[in-house]
């Protein structure tokens, strides 16, 4: 069984996977701009608090790919007018505005070091991918430490949608039940359900 996942950066091209039509159909959508990851968001293609911060710092990385002509100092004003739009596409999602930061930081860190647009960029496409590595590796730790607490046998009541396509991989809460499963433990699952897009049955 293939690994599902949120995200796909290959070649420059950003792809998600939308979670409005899952179960029923596998449909991957290229977002070409951060007018795209906007409404991706905006729009539940995709959630989950930590998937959402790592589209948008990609969404920050496909507006800088489109300013490479400009000077340095046109350059910042358009990553900081993308962070402001892009924030309001989902205010409540904390992961969304840490990524959007860490990204202005990035840019800011790399301009203070004299790079060219060229650097920056290339340092941005760097921090959107490590953002998606850290997140992979955060779940990863959070399973290997929640099995510690898991019962040979149990039974786990989940709520809502913290499994892989909520995170960049692996899950947080299904994280934790996927490294006990992979421990040969006993595990029943009961999922209890969420309006109104019916999170808990369907992803």
């Amino acid at each position: 069984m293939k690994e599902l996942c949120p995200l796909i950066w290959e070649g420059g091209r950003l792809f998600v996977i939308d979670q409005r039509v899952l179960p029923h159909k596998e449909v991957w959508l290229e977002l070409k701009s951060d007018r795209d990851v906007y409404r991706a968001i905006r729009d539940m293609v995709i959630r989950g608090a930590p998937a959402i911060g790592i589209v948008a710092a990609f969404g920050i990385l496909l507006k800088a790919r489109t300013m490479g002509n400009r000077n340095i100092k046109g350059f910042m004003k358009g990553i900081v007018e993308s962070i402001g739009y892009l924030r309001k596409a989902r205010p409540t999602a904390v992961n969304l505005e840490w990524a959007l930061m860490r990204m202005k930081k990035k840019a800011e860190e790399v301009v203070s070091r004299g790079e060219d647009l060229k650097g920056v960029i290339e340092a941005l496409e760097r921090e959107a991918i490590e953002i998606l590595r850290e997140d992979i590796e955060i779940n990863r730790r959070i399973g290997f430490y929640g099995n510690e607490m898991v019962p040979v046998k149990a039974r786990i009541l989940t709520h809502c949608n913290a499994g892989t396509l909520a995170v960049g991989g692996y899950g947080t809460a299904i994280g934790v039940i996927r490294a006990a499963f992979e421990a040969g433990k006993d595990i029943t699952v009961f999922v209890d359900e969420t309006r109104p897009y019916l999170q808990g049955a369907r992803l």
